[in-house]
Order: C-alpha cells, then sequence, then structure tokens
C-alpha cells in the first residue's frame, strides 16, 4: 500500500526509499504565486518560514496536459512543474501534503511524481440560499477544495427562501426578497463587490465560479419582489416541510411548489434581465439556471420555458447549465450543459434527460445524490444532514461509484466533470459545512481527478491516505468529523 498520504491519488508515484529533504532552512525560489502558496501551506502545517532560496524550485513549463504537474524530491531539493500555472499550484498541494514528521525534524520523503486530471471539470457546490453564508465562509470553502484540486464553485444564489446577490437592474430582489432563510434565520446577501471578491480568491486558487439563478421553479422569493411575474404555490406537491403563503417569506425547506409565470413578457424581461447582469459579473463560461423541480408546472411550459432561458444565456456568450430535468426538453440551446442528481443507479427518467444534452452536443456533470451529495447525513445519528438520498451516505459509499458507468450510453468524453454540492437546509456556519463536507468530498475530489483504475485506487488504500491528512486537515483549521471509517493519524 502507497506509504505516502495523498488525496486524490496522483496519475504515477515513484517512491524512491532515498534520503528524505529536511524543510529547515530550505528557500524557494521561482513562481511568485506558487511560492506564496508553498509557504503559506508549510507555515501552517509546521511553523517553518520558508526564505528565498534555491533548494524547492517552482516553475511553469508549457508541455505537458492542462493542470498537469511534475513533483521531484530527492536530498538535494525540490522542483516542482506544472504545464501552467494551474498545474503548478496543484503541485504545491500535493507537496503540502508529502510534509511529514521524522522524529524533531520536518521532511518529504523523496519522490517523483507525475500528474494530471481525469476530468476537466472537478466541482463543489454551496447553496447560500436555504442558509446565507457570507464572504469569509465562501473563501475559506473555496481553500478547503482548492486544496483536493478541485477547480469549480457553483453557487447556488437564488431560491424558495431568499435571493442572495445584488442586481442593479431588479433592486427589490435584494431589497425584498433576501432577509430570510431557513428556520428563520438571517438571510443575507453579496454586493456586486462582495461577489467580485468571491470570483477573485476562486481565480487566485484556479476555480471558475459558476453562479446559478434557479428557475422556472424554487422562485418563491422571486414573488416577494416581483409577485405579477410570478404563479401562486401549488401546495400540494410539498413532501416535507411547511406550505408556503403567496407574498410571505418561506422559511420551510419543501420544494417544487413554486414557478415563475411562463410565456408572459415580464417573465421574459425579468430573464434577460438578470442574466446579462450576471453574465456581465461572471468571467466564467457558465451559467446555470437551474430548472430543477417544478413540480407544479406542465411539462409543456416547462420545456417552453427552459428553452428560452438557455437560449438567452447562449446569446450572451455564455454555456448555459441545468439540472437533467431539463433535457426533457427539445428547444435547448445546442451546447447547453447537464447536470445529472439522480441515484447511483438511476430509477427513473434521469438517464434518458442526462443523455439528451450529450446528443444535442453538451456536456454532462454527474453529481449522484446518494453518492456526492455533501448534505446527506453521514451516519443515521449525525447532528446535521439529510436521508432522502437513499438513507446515510457513508465515506465508503461516497467513494464507491465510478461516473462512466452512472448513465448508460453517456460516453466517457460526454462527461465534463464530477460535482459534489452542499446543500444547506441543516447548513448555517462554516463548522457545520466542515462537519458535512468532511472527509467525503475527498472521495469526489479523487473521483474526479485520479484514473479510474489502478493498485491503488482502492477503497483499502484511499481510506488510509485519508486517515494520513488528519495533521494536516488540523492544522488548516478544519473542522472534520473523526469518522470512524478512517484510520486516523495524529
Amino acid at each position: 500500500m502507497l506509504p505516502l498520504s495523498l488525496v486524490p491519488l496522483p496519475a504515477d508515484v515513484d517512491v524512491h526509499g532515498g534520503t528524505p529533504f529536511p524543510l529547515l532552512g530550505a528557500g524557494v525560489s521561482g513562481d511568485t504565486d506558487a511560492a506564496d502558496a508553498l509557504r503559506t501551506l508549510v507555515a501552517a502545517r509546521t511553523g517553518i518560514a520558508l526564505p528565498e532560496g534555491d533548494d524547492v524550485v517552482l516553475a511553469v513549463q508549457d508541455g505537458g496536459p492542462a493542470e498537469s504537474y511534475v513533483l521531484e524530491v530527492s536530498a538535494a531539493g525540490i522542483r516542482v512543474t506544472g504545464a501552467d500555472a494551474a498545474g503548478l499550484f496543484y503541485g504545491v498541494q500535493t507537496l503540502g501534503q508529502l510534509v511529514r514528521r521524522d522524529g524533531e525534524r520536518w521532511v518529504v520523503p523523496a519522490v517523483r511524481i507525475a500528474d494530471a486530471p481525469r476530468f476537466a471539470y472537478r466541482g463543489v457546490m454551496l447553496d447560500v440560499a436555504r442558509h446565507f453564508h457570507d464572504v469569509d465562509t465562501v473563501r475559506a470553502y473555496i481553500d478547503r477544495a482548492a486544496s483536493l484540486k478541485c477547480n469549480v464553485l457553483h453557487l447556488h444564489l437564488s431560491d424558495d427562501q431568499g435571493w442572495r446577490l445584488e442586481l442593479r437592474s431588479r433592486p427589490a430582489l435584494t431589497a425584498t426578497a433576501s432577509a430570510t432563510a431557513v428556520g428563520g434565520a438571517p438571510g443575507g446577501f453579496y454586493t456586486q463587490d462582495d461577489y467580485r471578491a468571491i470570483v477573485a480568491h476562486a481565480a487566485s486558487r484556479h476555480m471558475t465560479v459558476v453562479p446559478e439563478l434557479d428557475m422556472p421553479g424554487h422562485t418563491h422569493a422571486v414573488g416577494l419582489a416581483y409577485p405579477e411575474i410570478t404563479e401562486p404555490p401549488v401546495v400540494e406537491v410539498i413532501t416535507e416541510g411547511s406550505a408556503p403563503v403567496a407574498g410571505e417569506p418561506y422559511t420551510g425547506i419543501g420544494v417544487g411548489f413554486s414557478s415563475l409565470r411562463i410565456g408572459d413578457d415580464a417573465t421574459d424581461a425579468f430573464v434577460r434581465d438578470v442574466f446579462t447582469e450576471l453574465a456581465g459579473l461572471t468571467p466564467g463560461p457558465w451559467l446555470h439556471f437551474g430548472g430543477d423541480e417544478s413540480l407544479g408546472t406542465s411539462a409543456e411550459a416547462f420545456a417552453a420555458f427552459v428553452s428560452r432561458a438557455s437560449e438567452i444565456i447562449a446569446a450572451l456568450g455564455k454555456t448555459p447549465v441545468a439540472w437533467h430535468e431539463a433535457g426533457a426538453a427539445d428547444g435547448l440551446a445546442p451546447g447547453t450543459v447537464g447536470q445529472y442528481w439522480g441515484f447511483v443507479a438511476p430509477t427513473d427518467a434521469a438517464p434518458r434527460h442526462a443523455r439528451a444534452f450529450a446528443e444535442r452536443g453538451g456536456e454532462v456533470i454527474l453529481s449522484p445524490a446518494d453518492a456526492v451529495y455533501l448534505d446527506m447525513k453521514p451516519t443515521a445519528d449525525a447532528a446535521l444532514g439529510l436521508t432522502w438520498a437513499n438513507g446515510p451516505t457513508s465515506l465508503e459509499r461516497a467513494y464507491a461509484w465510478e461516473p462512466a458507468s452512472i448513465v448508460e450510453g453517456l460516453g466517457e468524453a460526454a462527461i465534463l466533470g464530477v460535482e459534489a454540492p452542499l446543500w444547506s437546509e441543516t447548513v448555517a456556519s462554516l463548522d457545520d459545512i466542515d462537519a458535512l463536507a468532511f472527509p467525503r468530498i475527498a472521495a469526489a475530489a479523487e473521483i474526479a481527478w485520479s484514473p479510474a483504475a489502478g493498485d491503488e485506487r482502492t477503497w483499502e488504500s484511499f481510506r488510509a491516505r485519508v486517515g494520513g491528512l488528519g495533521p494536516l486537515w488540523t492544522t488548516l483549521g478544519i473542522r472534520f468529523p473523526a469518522s470512524s471509517e478512517v484510520p486516523w493519524r495524529t
């Protein structure tokens, strides 16, 4: 078994077994951003401040696959070479995981690693609508995800409970629809400067922000600001949580009851306004328009809406993204990306709807709810989380799935990547995020990054490698639960 605590598992690891490299007194040179990232990581882990010098060399060198890197360690020094700035950053994260104690010293074992990602899209989602999370919390989650080589942050910015982004074309959204959250918790919203700060922080960690404004369903909060473009709640579709009242803030967790007024000119103007402004604020290529759980909306009206929304986004020069239900519509803009949230063993039309995106020139993001929904309880007695996705999701279950086998007929070339969503019905703080995301976020990261097969691409290897990361996560301030599935190293 690999003696190194590396997650996600690199593509190729050669442990030399030679004399390790001592960190104390070592100097760093090369790429400034990568050097700063390494200094921060080493200082947090060891207390050692790395000065300028040529012992550790960090460089970008064209030629390899995107986001790839080579890391070489010997007694004489360390060199990390990235094919691009992102690859160099990921090489630094691997180097940080290699740091370990040797008696009174901090050392890096002699090793050569050549690594590259399996999928281009390796995402996490944070729902800031059910419970609002401030900029500092989002920054902290970005740091956690980036350390595991995730490169996308999907922000769920609107839902029945609140609208969380300032849009100057529609000021009533934050003036009247942002103040509350689930259970009566305080709401909030991001100013445009706040949003730019999140985007900039993500970019500094080589992560792209994918904003989601969910529609036509999940729009009760929109009705508080613009009642003329929303339908009355369809309360009979709610299977859990309290019933909504038109014109009053909703603080329950029921879904499926709300809808925009489809086919109305005022609704079309609203959709154009919000996505035009969102596109101007978002440098990344993707805008997510939701399109899920419109349980009280007719199939015909739903299809007309998601087709129109995708056309509006495509006309803005962005790639539309929607949850898999939108694949039922024949008129989606070509190239629209679908996000599958069905189960690992599908039980309904979800696979057919997911395949439809690929058949129209798009790709698919895989987020099977009973494997990578981080808001599911990890154990039956966990204080936080839900259980609707086939009950509690253990770490082993989060690890034991293969993206290429989820949707029959969907080739790997049509899989954009993997995303682990964290819905926030029970998640009100960074501590709550840590309690549900860790260590299962590591499973999602390995599935998205690492080769599908290999001697170390096993549950037993993974749980041992995760256990070795406990000291690093602790020094980074991550309040992870000590899962009984993992042999934690102290």
